[in-house]
């Protein structure tokens, strides 16, 4: 394990917190009862994610001001920000994945809930053993952050010049190949991943779905989990900015679920960004970029997408009723 400012009690901390707010996130608002969640109350668990993140940090601050001193606290408390703000906002990409998946499939909102609720979880899971393989293979190698910045510069890069997929979800090799080695029911079973039918077990389109948005999460993982070792190699502070940029994403999901197509530029505030944290791994030898430089770099950047964002929405919403 790489050196880090994280001992037992911080550790230990983390952990009840992250307990806690599963069990509010996951079994109080994703109880069999509340189904679905309105663009309101998706607005306002986003809120409280989000709140009970600073305050997380406010107390990994606090501690660390108490036993390093307020230099060594305010370098970390911005490591923290400056990670969760990153993983944040690529994480809105990955929802927007999600989007496409139940639309596709034409899962109802009654049962995207259960979907969510797997997917979060295992989103923890994958994530976390990717992030302390992650922290092993940067104290083995150090030269692996260069790998990881050309990636992400070359991924930013590429995400800036795609244009959009018009292929079908289901002509995709992946989802053609676990077509192929399953037996599935045509169509949703409820809330079942599995069935029985003459005591022949049938996998349902929702476990298709679910799969799908592990395998996505994995894929987001590896441009996201690169792009905050730019920001810090100390494992607790990755782990603990990416986990609850995690926990919200259900919330997210909701928020995003009836505006996503007013947000069509976000893709390439997002390529911008990982270009940035891919030029600041390539130059660590050369020019070291202060991390509240970078903090105000990825905010801006964010700041002024949406700010484009919201200038072309207005520019359409005006051309279409200039149309009609």
């Amino acid at each position: 394990m790489m050196n880090s400012v994280g001992n037992p009690m911080l550790w230990g901390s983390f952990a009840v917190v992250v307990i806690i707010m599963l069990a509010f996130d996951l079994l109080l608002q994703g109880r069999k009862g509340a189904q679905t969640m309105s663009m309101k109350s998706a607005a306002l668990w986003s809120l409280v994610w989000i709140g009970l993140s600073l305050l997380f940090n406010f107390g990994f601050w606090w501690y660390l001001n108490g036993e390093f001193g307020r230099e060594v606290a305010d370098a970390k408390a911005t490591m923290f920000l400056t990670g969760y703000l990153l993983e944040k906002a690529l994480a809105v990409d990955n929802v927007f994945v999600w989007l496409i998946l139940f639309s596709y499939f034409s899962i109802p909102a009654n049962l995207q809930r259960r979907v969510l609720v797997y997917g979060v979880l295992g989103a923890i899971v994958l994530r976390t053993g990717m992030i302390f393989a992650g922290s092993w293979l940067v104290g083995q190698f150090s030269w692996i952050l260069y790998v990881f910045g050309a990636f992400l510069l070359f991924t930013g890069i590429k995400m800036a010049l795609a244009k959009e997929d018009d292929g079908e979800v289901g002509e995709k090799p992946m989802i053609r190949w676990l077509r192929s080695k399953m037996r599935m029911t045509d169509e949703l079973q409820g809330e079942k991943f599995f069935v029985r039918r003459n005591g022949i077990l049938f996998a349902t389109p929702l476990l298709l779905v679910l799969i799908m948005v592990e395998l996505s999460d994995v894929i987001f993982a590896v441009d996201s989990i690169p792009a905050i070792f730019a920001v810090t190699t100390d494992p607790f502070i990755v782990l603990t900015s990416n986990l609850f940029a995690i926990l919200g994403l259900r919330a997210m999901y909701f928020l995003l679920a009836g505006v996503a197509e007013r947000f069509s530029m976000l893709k390439y505030g997002l390529a911008v960004i990982l270009i940035f944290i891919g030029i600041k791994m390539l130059l660590l030898d050369v020019f070291h970029i202060p991390v509240g430089i970078s903090l105000g770099v990825i905010a801006s950047i964010l700041i002024i997408t949406l700010l484009i964002n919201t200038w072309v929405n207005r520019r359409n919403d005006l051309n279409n009723t200039r149309k009609s």
